[in-house]
């Protein structure tokens, strides 16, 4: 993200997320999105810089009818390749009919699920000698992880570390999502990290978000990618 992002950017990103989902899918939207005053829904209006300006983003949906939300689909972009509006709204709308996991989202669906938006920093290279030293490197609960070589490409968003706490399996799963060989680690195995900044709704369609939480991984720069172990 080249532009600094308010603390409330959440009560922009997570409307404009439900909305374009439900634009695609033909759905009346839920009357907290629908009375929202949101940049660019009126005529006139313009969107603030930070919207406007290159960001990468994951949209994470939840379920809202299993008991503590099962994943309904998860996708993103790990590199910052146009306005991060028109990325999260892409994410959300491949997260909802795109992610090859799950079927597509239904219309009836919609208004019983929750929306998470991730926006990303651009990844920096962690250089490590072998994968304990790795593993001793990464800051659990912080850092999301791209692990890739020349053919294979993978991420976790840092919400993934709630659900794998131990760095070693961590990576075991990760290594796993890009399609390598367990155990694998060579030299042209490359390791970056960035972290995010994240607000999911309270409820399905609630204009008040709360920090996000769950999870994330990935693909080739510029391109959507999927989201979750």
């Amino acid at each position: 993200m080249t532009s600094p992002l308010p603390a409330d950017a959440g009560l922009l990103l997570l409307p404009l997320a439900r909305r374009a989902i439900a634009r695609h899918l033909d759905a009346v939207p839920l009357p907290t999105q629908e009375n929202a005053a949101l940049p660019g829904t009126s005529k006139g209006a313009e969107d603030p810089s930070w919207l406007r300006a290159p960001g990468a983003s994951f949209v994470t949906l939840t379920s809202g009818r299993a008991p503590g939300g099962s994943l309904r689909g998860c996708i993103g972009s790990l590199e910052a390749h146009e306005p991060l509006r028109a990325d999260v709204e892409s994410n959300a709308v491949a997260a909802a009919v795109g992610d090859p996991r799950f079927p597509p989202l239904t219309a009836g669906e919609l208004a019983d699920t929750v929306i998470e938006v991730s926006v990303l920093s651009a990844s920096v290279p962690l250089p490590a000698v072998d994968e304990s030293d790795l593993a001793a490197r990464l800051r659990p609960g912080v850092d999301g992880v791209i692990l890739s070589t020349p053919r294979h490409r993978a991420t976790f968003l840092p919400q993934v570390w709630s659900d794998l706490p131990d760095p070693a399996r961590f990576l075991e799963l990760l290594r796993r999502k890009a399609g390598l060989p367990p155990g694998y680690w060579g030299p042209d195995v490359v390791v970056e990290t960035y972290t995010v900044t994240a607000w999911k709704e309270a409820a399905p369609g609630t204009s008040t978000p709360r920090p996000g939480g769950r999870p994330g991984p990935g693909g080739q720069p510029g391109t959507s990618v999927d989201g979750a172990p």
